[in-house]
């Protein structure tokens, strides 16, 4: 499902809202939102959870807003320490900055983040006013759009792959021309092929956001050794990572070299219907 995440509530308390809403006791969603933040989750209900590490979900594409000369430590609206009023910049300033930013990027997470530290969340121990020290990551930014610059606001678009931090990329336009700022809105409009619109949870059928070709040869006999989980061999197919489809069932396989069957995830029940029967 792609599921709109409204602002100021965390992807749990989302998750229990959809839970209670559809009637299902297991769930769970394949990357957080910020809690300040809304748009896109991809949720997964049931033994659909285990879809989650074959579903591509990059590039991941929001628009946001930066507030020049706010300081925030969680370099967002919830945290601020100070504001300060800045001479306005030129359009021509800001959009260098943004080109700057195209390609791949170093960057430090914020410690108001859900990186782990020993086992244990950023933001908690943030919260706890622990010293919080991240390692500094990579991400892709493939691509960076400006919308409007009303200052001290600089709306844009970003499109970046799996596991960016927008916020960081906020804070370091800012740093670049040389001031602090925060995001006062962000807004995560897809992930992969997978979007929702405001108010809106959309149930999807998993083929149609899995990158793997489908497999041809789905005769009686694979049906019933997929079926079964037996190991079975599988000839004149080239080796990669197939979906073997069939009428009430699908099943994510690898064929090997020499024709050998590796089970990636098998047996996806189909047409199961969460939706509590009114």
């Amino acid at each position: 499902m792609g599921a709109y995440k409204p602002a100021q509530i965390s992807c749990n308390r989302f998750l229990c809202h959809l839970k209670r809403l559809y009637g299902v006791k297991k769930a769970g969603y394949s990357g957080t939102l910020d809690p300040f933040a809304r748009g896109n989750v991809i949720v997964g209900f049931g033994s659909y959870t285990r879809l989650f590490p074959f579903i591509t979900k990059t590039p991941k594409v929001y628009e946001a807003t930066l507030w020049l000369g706010a300081e925030s430590l969680s370099l967002d609206t919830e945290n601020i320490v100070s504001v300060s009023v800045l001479n306005a910049f030129s359009q021509s300033q800001i959009l260098e900055v943004l080109a700057s930013l195209r390609g791949e990027i170093t960057y430090t997470p914020p410690i108001y983040s859900a990186k782990k530290i020993q086992g244990k969340r950023a933001y908690a121990l943030a919260r706890a006013g622990a010293e919080v020290k991240l390692k500094q990551v990579k991400m892709q930014v493939f691509d960076l759009e400006l919308l409007c610059y009303n200052h001290p606001y600089i709306s844009f678009r970003i499109c970046v792959s799996e596991g960016a931090y927008v916020r960081s990329v906020g804070a370091m336009i800012a740093e670049r021309l040389g001031a602090c700022g925060v995001l006062s809105s962000l807004e995560r409009l897809s992930e992969g092929r997978v979007s929702s619109k405001s108010g809106e949870h959309r149930f999807i059928d998993p083929l149609e956001v899995l990158d793997y070709p489908i497999l041809t040869d789905t005769t009686a006999l694979i049906r019933e050794n997929l079926w079964l989980g037996r190991k079975f061999v599988i000839e004149n197919q080239k080796a990669g990572v197939y979906i073997a489809n069939f009428e009430d069932f699908f099943s994510i396989i690898e064929i090997l070299e020499e024709g050998s069957v590796k089970y990636l995830l098998n047996r996806m029940h189909k047409n199961v219907n969460f939706i509590k029967k009114s």
